[in-house]
């Protein structure tokens, strides 16, 4: 099973270093890949105090990221024609599923409490909206929820046959870190905004762990230019969605 995954949708952080063990050039980027996650949860012991405990399995489906170089013969804006060839090379396959199942600790509320679920990232920033699950003693709906899953990707590009035709045989490598899922389970004695006093006590499950990797090695076609090419990389989501600006690696020869 892969393992590893944290994605943050916002700014991309970028930091590319030439001169790798590979003798390629390093792009470390920030992105958000979008992913669903399902959950159905089980309760016991609702009358016993300090409350039911609960067991939570599900999955979790990740919406891919994929890898586009683009190759161009010359720098845009110049009196010479530019070519653009593009390879697009899949790192994490779109619909990838993560399976997981937890077993929190008794709830805290005691009685027959309403129970939420909440996502949560792994500092406890909210990723989803509260999910009202049902009361205890009427067993409880599935939960499902789209998120932006925060990841640093870390890949190494090197180059080979710069000189031939149709273009440069590219190699990526390295891995993908996964931010942490949470499911925050919320206990309540009574529905907010009544006359009576309502007690709110929370659980937090980690269903991923922050700092999960998925490593990967590939090797798209050759570019298709021929020469020695610009190259560029852009991060997508499995839909062909950017997450990310295009970044420019350098000369094809700089990069073997």
């Amino acid at each position: 099973m892969y393992r590893g995954l944290r994605l943050i949708m916002g700014a991309a952080v970028v930091a590319m270093a030439a001169g790798t063990a590979s003798g390629g050039v390093n792009v470390s980027e920030s992105v958000s890949m979008p992913a669903a996650v399902t959950a159905s949860v089980t309760a016991a012991g609702c009358t016993n105090n300090p409350g039911p405990f609960i067991t939570i399995s599900g999955e979790l489906a990740l919406g891919g990221i994929t890898a586009r170089l683009t190759f161009q013969n010359n720098v845009k804006g110049t009196h010479t024609h530019t070519e653009d060839v593009t390879t697009d090379v899949v790192i994490i396959p779109a619909g990838e599923k993560i399976t997981f199942a937890k077993q929190p600790p008794q709830g805290g509320v005691g009685g027959n409490p309403l129970i939420f679920l909440q996502f949560t990232d792994a500092s406890g920033n909210a990723l989803s909206a509260e999910i009202f699950l049902g009361r205890c003693v009427q067993g409880l709906n599935p939960a499902s929820a789209t998120l932006s899953l925060p990841a640093d990707a870390s890949v190494d590009v090197t180059t080979g046959s710069c000189t031939n035709n149709p273009g440069p045989f590219i190699t990526l490598s390295g891995e993908i870190a996964l931010g942490g899922i949470n499911a925050r389970l919320i206990f309540r004695n009574n529905v907010k905004g009544t006359h009576t006093h309502t007690e709110d006590v929370t659980v937090d499950v980690v269903i991923l762990p922050a700092g999960e990797t998925i490593q990967f090695a590939k090797q798209p076609p050759l570019g298709g230019v021929g020469g020695n090419p610009l190259i560029f990389i852009q991060f997508l989501d499995g839909s062909g969605n950017a997450l990310g600006d295009p970044l420019f690696l350098g000369r094809c020869v700089q990069l073997n």
